[in-house]
């Protein structure tokens, strides 16, 4: 049973193989990025034989707003269009993938699943598990028939700021930021705030996965999120900084089949209104 929660969401590179050598009707997605630090892009030239080329920070987000922070969901009649030209269908099983240890392929995931599509999945360990699995990789870009998909928002639990703060004084809102980031300090005048909501509690998203980036046992995952108070008693949200990190928790979290709420605007949407309390330091108040 927890085999088959875990594979709802997640899928090794033997087992997407599997599903493929059956004939079963899969549609894979490979969400490039560039990064923002670096300018490098993450795609090599190689890909998953048949895999359809996707952007993290363009496909799947809309230009940063104030109230929606830097990462913003995407407009769902633009991630219509898109889904059309990638061929997506709602009867297709949908597997994402990335080299970032999964990081922008969970926001992918999410964003999909939001948007109504009922099967989507991450390929566990990304590009770097299936080459190290030998299976078939080309350079060659992979062209879908266009679909004529429908979709519509709202299919994920969400979360606003005053939900946010309200979850975390009555359940458990997990902060999937690096542990400095949820610590916080002083800020450079003009720089925003540094610091945590609330009575959240720290949890790096880094600590779901390896060191060879796949995600960890489902054992493990459990009693992780159990210290952290996610033990069923609780409703549980998740925020990041922007709403890629955050995500890659809910993914973790549905592995292990705790279903948690996101929100999606996160730190970066939380302190543009100054009014809003942080708080400063190592607890959660």
């Amino acid at each position: 049973m927890a085999d088959d929660i875990r594979k709802s969401v997640l899928l090794t590179p033997l087992e997407l193989q599997a599903l493929r050598d059956t004939g079963q009707d899969v549609t894979i997605l490979a969400v490039h990025s560039i990064n923002p630090y670096t300018g490098e892009s993450s795609f090599k030239g190689s890909r998953i034989e048949g895999a359809i080329d996707t952007q993290a920070y363009t496909d799947f987000q809309s230009p940063a707003t104030a109230e929606g922070g830097q990462r913003p969901l995407p407009d769902i009649e633009a991630l219509v269009q898109k889904a059309r030209r990638w061929g997506l269908r709602k009867e297709s099983t949908i597997v994402v993938y990335d080299g970032d240890r999964s990081m922008t392929a969970a926001r992918a995931w999410w964003v999909l699943k939001w948007a109504g599509l009922p099967d989507v999945r991450v390929l566990d360990g990304g590009f770097r598990a299936w080459q190290a699995a030998g299976l078939s990789i080309t350079e060659a870009e992979a062209t879908r028939t266009p679909s004529d998909i429908e979709l519509s928002s709202g299919h994920m639990p969400e979360l606003d700021a005053d939900g946010s703060l309200r979850l975390a004084r009555d359940g458990v809102l997990l902060d999937a930021r690096i542990r400095p980031n949820y610590i916080g300090g002083s800020a450079s005048e003009g720089q925003p705030p540094r610091g945590h909501i609330p009575y959240a509690v720290s949890a790096p998203a880094p600590d779901n996965v390896t060191d060879y980036g796949n995600f960890t046992d489902n054992a493990t995952l459990k009693e992780m999120y159990r210290a952290l108070g996610v033990d069923g008693s609780k409703e549980v949200g998740v925020y990041c900084g922007a709403g890629m990190s955050a995500a890659h928790t809910v993914l973790a979290l549905a592995a292990i089949g705790v279903r948690a709420s996101m929100y999606p605007g996160s730190w970066s949407a939380w302190i543009s209104d100054p009014s809003r309390p942080v708080v400063v330091g190592a607890t959660p108040v």
